[in-house]
């Protein structure tokens, strides 16, 4: 009778098949991407722990806008919509992640005995901000720097009273900044960090924390 070859070599697995197309899309999308995407993106990663450097090329960039301005006599429309910009980037930059009012209400309906301290006895939270600290650094320098493109192009140097723009904005950043400073202290959250927490022990043999617990990470 005829006889039946088995094969036994076990069949591929899925998982090193599904990786292996991974890894050969991402190899074939890096070889269609722009050099100059390859290198801003590897600036940006090389950019990451650098925190103050990069907030003095900000600074400069600034100060370099503010000086054309002023010297140009001009432009007041679009530093007006660069300033109520960078007011939103950062009230998202001291804004937590998840609003307290929202958390608060959504541990009251999930509440099983695992949610998330709420006092200060309870442990400690890093604060966990709505924009991060670097896309908030990377957005501030992309508008700064698009302004100051714009004020090559004359068409948008639209002619305006600016005192009224300038009184508008100082009257909207007022209220802007009260309302979030009201939210900070009616949910007792500080959006800096003042380091990390310590403990020290009690005469009861517990723990209790010394310092450093009403602070936030970057997030």
């Amino acid at each position: 009778p005829p006889t039946t070859s088995i094969d036994a070599r076990p069949p591929p697995r899925r998982g090193a098949a599904r990786h292996a197309d991974v890894t050969m899309n991402e190899a074939r999308s890096m070889a269609t991407t722009s050099p100059l995407v390859r290198l801003y993106t590897k600036l940006m990663d090389d950019a990451v722990p650098h925190v103050a450097a990069r907030w003095v090329f900000t600074a400069l960039c600034v100060t370099a806008y503010a000086v054309r301005v002023y010297m140009l006599a001009g432009f007041y429309i679009v530093t007006y919509a660069l300033g109520i910009y960078l007011l939103n980037l950062l009230i998202g930059f001291l804004s937590p992640k998840i609003d307290p009012e929202f958390e608060a209400a959504q541990a009251l309906e999930d509440d099983d005995g695992t949610s998330l301290p709420t006092s200060e006895a309870d442990e400690f939270r890093p604060f966990v901000r709505r924009l991060p600290e670097f896309k908030f650094w990377q957005s501030v320098t992309k508008a700064t720097l698009l302004s100051f493109a714009a004020t090559l192009f004359p068409f948008l140097d639209v002619p305006v009273f600016w005192p009224i723009l300038l009184i508008y904005f100082v009257m909207l950043t007022a209220v802007t900044l009260k309302k979030q400073i009201r939210h900070m202290i009616k949910h007792k959250y500080v959006p800096f960090s003042v380091g990390k927490p310590k403990f020290k022990k009690r005469d009861d043999g517990g723990a209790r924390r010394s310092g450093g617990g009403g602070g936030g990470g970057d997030g």
